[in-house]
C-alpha cells in the first residue's frame, strides 16, 4: 500500500499529539515529522520527502501563512487554526483545506481525502473524459443570428454588462444578450460559482485568490462581501 508521508508543524504540543493520533488511525498515512515552529519546518521539508503538510497558522515569530510564502514548492498543505476568518486567505496560497482547533477526526479524514485526490490528480486527468462525459456537455448562446457551442470546461468567466452577458474563454469573447440569473441556472453547480453580482466564475479556471480578488489567467475578478462566504465553503466542502 502507498503511503503518504506528512509533517506536522504546531507551537502546541497538544495539537501535535491530536494530529498524529489522527495520522496513525489512517493506513494510508505516515509521519515524517514534527516540527514546533516555521524554520525548523522549513528545514524539515529541505531534508525529508514530504506529502501532506499540517501546518498550524499562529506561531509565533514567522506565521504558517508567512512560512508559505517563503516556500517555492510546498507539499499539500492542510492549515489547522482555530480562526474561520483565514479560510478564503489560505486559499490564496493554494492550500488543500483548513481545519478548526479542536479538530474533529471526520472532518481531519475528509481534508486528508482532498489531499490524497490532488496528488492523485496528474493520473486522474488522463482519464477524465472517459470517467467525466459531463466535461463535454455544451452551453448554447446564440450571438448575432448565430448560435453557437461553448463547451463548460472552456468558460473561464461570465460578466453582467448591462442588458447583456460577456462569455470569456480563451481566446474569444462572446456577448450575448441574457441576463445573469438565466444562465446561472444553464451552467452545472458543481463547476461555477456567482462571485459577485455581476460575475460567474468557474471553479476549475482559478488561479489564484489575493484578498478579494479571483485571478483566471490575466483577468481579475472581484469578490462581492455577501458571495464571500459561500465561495469559502464552496471552496473547502
Amino acid at each position: 500500500m502507498q503511503k503518504f508521508r506528512c509533517l506536522i508543524v504546531d507551537d502546541e504540543e497538544l495539537a501535535q499529539d491530536v494530529i498524529e493520533k489522527y495520522i496513525e488511525s489512517m493506513p494510508m498515512l505516515e509521519i515524517s515529522g514534527k516540527c514546533k515552529n516555521a524554520p525548523e519546518a522549513i528545514g524539515c521539508l529541505y531534508e525529508k520527502n514530504v506529502d501532506i503538510l499540517f501546518l498550524d497558522i499562529n506561531m509565533p515569530e514567522i506565521t504558517g501563512l508567512e512560512m508559505l510564502r517563503m516556500l517555492r514548492n510546498p507539499p499539500k498543505v492542510i492549515l489547522t487554526t482555530a480562526h474561520s476568518e483565514f479560510a478564503l486567505e489560505g486559499y490564496e496560497y493554494g492550500v488543500v483545506d483548513y481545519l478548526l482547533k479542536p479538530i474533529r477526526f471526520d472532518r481531519f479524514v475528509k481534508a486528508v481525502n482532498r489531499a490524497m485526490e490532488q496528488l492523485y490528480v496528474k493520473e486522474q486527468a488522463e482519464m477524465d473524459s472517459d470517467l467525466h462525459p459531463e466535461e463535454h456537455e455544451c452551453l448554447f448562446i446564440k450571438e448575432d443570428q448565430i448560435t453557437h457551442s461553448i463547451e463548460f470546461s472552456q468558460i473561464l468567466f461570465i460578466q453582467a454588462y448591462g442588458n447583456y452577458l460577456k462569455i470569456y474563454v480563451p481566446d474569444k469573447t462572446y456577448i450575448i444578450r441574457e441576463t445573469l440569473q438565466n444562465i446561472v441556472h444553464k451552467l452545472p453547480e458543481k463547476y461555477f460559482i456567482r462571485v459577485h453580482k455581476s460575475y460567474v466564475v468557474s471553479f476549475r479556471k482559478i488561479k489564484k485568490i489575493m484578498g478579494n480578488i479571483i485571478f483566471i489567467d490575466d483577468h481579475e475578478i472581484p469578490i462581492g462581501n455577501i458571495f464571500k462566504s459561500e465561495l469559502a465553503a464552496r471552496l473547502y466542502s
